[in-house]
Formats: structure tokens, sequence, C-alpha cells
């Protein structure tokens, strides 16, 4: 559930399972790990040409169109099936980086259609890919021998130094002697910023973990960036993506940020401004879910009886101007960890049809509802950004929150902020909390 270490721990690349095992003088291996969900493809139903029928996908189908997001199926499988990758990426790795551990068990590379449609599968139940992982993907953290990075944070600031152990899990049938791993960060661009080669060393049977680490500052990184630290041992490589940010910036003046529809903001937006209504975590709506997490489902929630979380990941236009200043891709990835852990999802099922997020919440495909972390609307002479993101609790520790801030209030700023739909002061008290 939501206390899952993927979902309760701030992005790292340290955890293993050393204090599970360690009381054991057995060989330990782990059954069916992650069993973490995609979207349904709902192409796959034309394959069905037997006597079983996906009866259960024309179902969910159905039930997404009548909604008024049919359009959006193919997306919303692609973007919830690359959140699918990471969390199993996270989940093999942390296995390969415990010593002792003597091997690990996915319930299945396929989708098991059976107890309530488990969509655990980056194939379909055909064993056919599904478009959003490729065999040499896979094989880059789940192989006889994969390099690996233990890195405490993957989102800086550009004042923090980047520090990685490197770590080599080689169960293949050779040694390789006197080898030296290689690196390199770069930029989405594929341009090297850093690079360098480490300690030689004999790779041999079992879990090594390096002499020495690579160690970075970051303070010549001075805007925001996504980057991409690659590690090369033997001709096995694996990659990680981490996120610097400034560690200052200016702020914006003319954005009232409120987490409350207040007198002062009711104001505001009367004279024609801008404000930012940032809901509280903790506030509790019937337009509002609280069961958003960062991972993807696990199993599904009726076999589970609703365990948390009921949400697939993001689904954006990184090209939205809001976001210029946020490096994204139309996925979750690591940086979206800090705004699916202090949020609730806006549920929009009861507004105007014209709205359309800034950032969607990809819902259960049980109940297919249009939410969004991020929409905008007219609100007489003013203009709101309405936020499902808590952008006022424990600030302090939220890189990525500071950032994505930034980033809502450089685009509330300025003249591409210009909402279409408009809704009333009477319409939104009736709709959200405050």
């Amino acid at each position: 559930g939501l206390r899952s270490i993927i979902n309760s721990t701030p992005p790292n690349t340290e955890f293993d399972w050393s204090d599970k095992i360690g009381p054991y003088d057995v060989p330990v291996v782990s059954h069916e790990i992650g069993q973490w969900c995609v979207y349904p493809n709902f192409r796959e139903i034309e394959k069905y040409d037997g006597v079983l029928k996906p009866k259960n996908f024309e179902i969910f189908r159905d039930i997404l169109n009548a909604n008024g997001m049919g359009h959006l199926a193919d997306s919303f499988q692609l973007a919830s099936g690359k959140l699918q990758a990471l969390c199993y990426k996270a989940e093999i790795e942390a296995a390969l980086r415990t010593p002792r551990f003597a091997g690990f068990q996915l319930l299945s590379l396929q989708d098991f259609p059976g107890q309530g449609a488990a969509l655990v599968g980056i194939l379909d139940p055909f064993r056919e890919e599904k478009g959003y992982i490729t065999p040499m993907e896979f094989r880059r953290f789940c192989n006889s021998t994969v390099p690996l990075a233990r890195m405490k944070k993957r989102v800086f600031f550009n004042d923090d130094t980047l520090t990685v152990g490197v770590q080599i899990a080689h169960f293949g049938p050779e040694i390789f002697p006197e080898t030296a791993p290689m690196w390199r960060i770069t930029g989405q661009q594929g341009d090297t910023l850093f690079s360098g080669i480490m300690d030689t060393v004999d790779i041999t049977f079992g879990n090594l973990m390096m002499p020495d680490s690579i160690i970075v500052p970051l303070g010549s990184i001075d805007k925001a960036r996504m980057l991409t630290l690659t590690i090369d041992v033997a001709g096995f490589a694996n990659d990680w993506d981490i996120w610097v940010y400034p560690k200052t910036a200016p702020e914006n003046g003319k954005i009232l940020m409120t987490n409350s529809l207040t007198a002062k903001a009711l104001q505001h937006l009367q004279n024609g401004g801008a404000v930012l209504w940032s809901i509280p975590e903790q506030a509790k709506h019937q337009n509002l879910d609280d069961a958003v997490g960062f991972s993807s489902i696990f199993w599904n929630t009726a076999w589970t009886k609703g365990q948390k979380p009921h949400s697939l990941g993001i689904l954006c236009n990184p090209a939205h101007p809001s976001l210029s200043d946020f490096p994204t891709e139309y996925h979750s990835n690591w940086q979206w960890w800090d705004a699916m852990t202090y949020s609730n999802g806006i549920i929009l099922d009861a507004f105007p049809d014209g709205i359309r997020p800034i950032v969607r919440v990809i819902d259960d495909w049980f109940t297919n509802r249009r939410e969004a972390l991020l929409i905008e609307v007219k609100v007489g002479r003013g203009k709101l950004l309405i936020s499902g993101i808590d952008f006022f609790e424990n600030m302090d520790g939220r890189p990525a929150g500071i950032q994505l801030l930034r980033s809502l209030k450089n685009y509330m700023a300025g003249e591409q902020f210009d909402p279409k739909v408009e809704m009333s002061v009477e319409q939104l008290k009736a709709l959200l909390p405050g």
C-alpha cells in the first residue's frame, strides 16, 4: 500500500532486503515481487478468437467511454506502462543489491487475466509486447550481469554533490578480470556533462561493491535539468534518471497563493489577478481522491478490497508552458514522487466538460474517473490555477515540490496563462473544500 518503500520513501536507490534475510542461514528467494499494474490495453480485445472472451475489458472500456475519455485509452496504457516498468526496475535492483540473496521470482512476465484481472505483466496474456519497454531495455536491469548505483536521493539542488556507490551484481558463468567500470552523466539531448573511469577490479560471482565512488559537484548546473547516469561494466550497461534544480530563484510577487478561497483570494480574483489555490493534503471531500500514490496499483483494487493506491501515475503534455521549468516526460518518473505523495486527486466528474487538466491522474480502471492534479479556470476577471498538490506542507524538504511550484508561478505570471473554462465562486465552493 502507501506504506511500501516505493510510496513512503523519497526516491533513492539504496534500499535492499538485507535486514529481512539477515536472520536466516538458508538461501532466500523472494516470491512474486512487484505485481505492479498497467492500464488495460483495449486493442487486446480483438486478439481473443476462441471460447474465452475479455468481457471485463469491454466493461472497463465502456466505463471509460461513458466518462468521456475513450480517446485517452492508449495514452493511459503507455503512461502507466512506463510507471510499471519503473517500479519493476526498482524492485529487481533492490534484490540484486542484496548480498546473499538467492534469487527473485516475478508472478510472470505476462498479465494474469484471472482473480479480478491482474494486469501485472510487461507482456500481454499472449506474451506479446505492449509497446512501452523493449527486451533490450528490460535486460539493462534484469540480466546475468547488472551494474547498480547506490544513491541516497535522485532529486538534487545545484549546491549538492552527487555521490554514487557502484555495485555489480554478477551471476554469469565467467569472471571479468581487471575490469574498469565506466560512467557518464548526460542531458536529455544526449550531451555528456560528466564522465569517468573507476578503479580496475576483478568481477567475480556475487554482489561486488566497488572500492571507489562517483563524486560529482553539481554547482555548474544553473537551470532545472533532467540528467541520466549510465554505468557500463564489461559491455553491460544500466542507467538512472536524476534531477538537478537551482537552489535559489527569483520569487514572483504577482501570484497570490492560498490553501483556501479566502476573502483575500476572492478579492484578488475580482480585481483580475492570478491565484494559485493549493488544496491541503489532509483535506477531505467527495471530489478529492485520497488514494493517490506514486507507484501503480498492486494486483487490482477489487481483489485487494480497495488497497491504496488507486492510481496509475500521471499523464501530461511535457511541452505545456506550466511545466517549462520542471523537466518531465508525458508519464510519471521519480521527480513526480513529491507531487503524488503530497496530494489528493481532484475528481472532475462534476466539473464542466471543457476543463482540460494540465496534469491528469490515471484512475483505477474499475472507476475511470476524470481526475487531475492541476487544472485552470477563469473566475470573473481573474484566473485561478487549482492544485491537488499541497505546496504548503513540509516544503523545506521537497526540492521537486519547490521547483514545480516555481514553474507554475512563472507560467501564471505570463500571458500564456489564459484559462478558457469559466466557473463561478459558488460552483467552486460546491465542488471543492474551502
